[in-house]
């Protein structure tokens, strides 16, 4: 009778431990209270090797936000410079366990990789950029519904797109704001309106032989009647986003931009000053926005986004 107590107690314990294991591999770890994830809702890590003596360099097609490290095995860093390229390296040599990293870029890209140690890694410079769009039906795999505070309930990767259609369209919606001065003209190509932000299309000409390099580009609130403002009457307007970062305008060349702002109106008695910044010159070219023209704003609802 006793062996037939334990026997039957032995056949319990494990079919339990049967069944744990079941549970366990299929992702049911809470007594049948939780459900597996589907396979279309895992973002597939890439493989990564990383040594001690030498660095492995990612570069993303956009700034990197967040990095996470699985383990202290390995370190990264950000290169000086170069926000959209990240450095890695074991932090110890020959670790045996595998661990992992993820990035988050700002366009709303998501990244995982699998790391592990190997003596001399194949791949010690990696372009990220080939497999943004590497998905079916030309859609990113690493397309996740990571939103960023600053852009409110807009997705960073529908920003990307509506600023890439506006640049690849190049459609003139204003004839009459611009700058010309210089043999330079700068221009308010287009203006669009989208979920709470504004899109200002810009384009820069060069009508000289001579180079133009430019420094920055500045959105200031002025008030309207005042010749010489004060930064008291100023409010500088920092652009979220930007589309083709144009740093130099070669001789009889035309260059285009898209700057994505939160939305915002003007007063009767304030414009919105935008000025384009010669790099180590003097040919600066500044153009004024009324509130009339920002109402003029074309939604961008129905604009056929182009991957």
């Amino acid at each position: 009778m006793k062996f037939k107590q334990v026997f039957f107690f032995a056949v319990l314990l494990l079919t339990a431990a049967v069944s744990a294991k079941a549970q366990t591999e299929s992702g049911d770890l809470y007594q049948g209270m939780s459900r597996s994830i589907p396979n279309g809702r895992v973002v597939l890590p890439y493989g990564l090797s990383v040594t001690y003596d030498k660095t492995v360099h990612l570069i993303f097609p956009a700034q990197i936000r967040y990095v996470d490290l699985g383990s202290s095995n390995i370190i990264a860093g950000k290169a000086e410079d170069a926000d959209n390229v990240l450095r890695i390296k074991a932090a110890i040599r020959d670790f045996e366990t595998e661990t992992n990293l993820s990035v988050v870029c700002n366009d709303g890209s998501f990244y995982s990789f699998n790391v592990k140690y190997a003596e001399e890694p194949e791949r010690l410079n990696i372009e990220m950029q080939d497999f943004l769009h590497s998905g079916t039906n030309n859609l990113p795999t690493n397309k996740a519904d990571i939103y960023f505070k600053e852009l409110g309930n807009e997705s960073p990767v529908l920003v990307k797109l509506i600023m890439k259609t506006i640049w690849q369209n190049n459609k003139r919606e204003f004839n009459h704001i611009g700058s010309k001065k210089f043999g330079i003209q700068f221009l308010l190509r287009g203006l669009y309106t989208h979920n709470g932000l504004l899109y200002f299309h810009l384009l820069t000409k060069n009508q000289n032989q001579m180079p133009y390099n430019i420094d920055f580009i500045t959105f200031k609130v002025v008030d309207k009647k005042v010749a010489k403002r004060t930064a008291i009457q100023e409010q500088i307007l920092h652009p979220l986003r930007m589309y083709n970062d144009v740093i130099r305008v070669n001789g009889y060349q035309t260059q285009c931009s898209v700057f994505a702002l939160e939305q915002f109106t003007l007063p009767d008695d304030k414009v919105l000053e935008v000025t384009l910044f010669e790099q180590n010159g003097g040919r600066h070219q500044t153009f004024v926005v009324e509130n009339e023209d920002l109402i003029r704003a074309k939604n961008i609802d129905n604009l056929k986004l182009k991957i």
